[in-house]
């Protein structure tokens, strides 16, 4: 197979992170049957709770000022 250049790749860094193995666990059978990788599905929980985090602030904010 011939080198492809992937014209969609994320600028990335590599980091060292720490997971419980309970969490390993759970992570992996939730992933069993996908098509998706270890870090591409803790990069999407990251943003999904990011964006989240973000409109549970607002709404504590808006709520606070009412």
């Amino acid at each position: 197979m011939a080198f492809q250049i992937q014209p969609n790749k994320k600028e990335s860094e590599n980091k060292t992170i720490r997971f419980p193995l309970p969490l390993i666990e759970r992570i992996n059978q939730a992933l069993v049957g996908r098509e998706v990788s270890f870090s591409s599905f803790v990069i999407q929980a990251c943003e999904f709770a990011l964006d989240n985090l973000e409109d549970s602030e607002h709404e504590s904010t808006q709520e606070e000022k009412a």
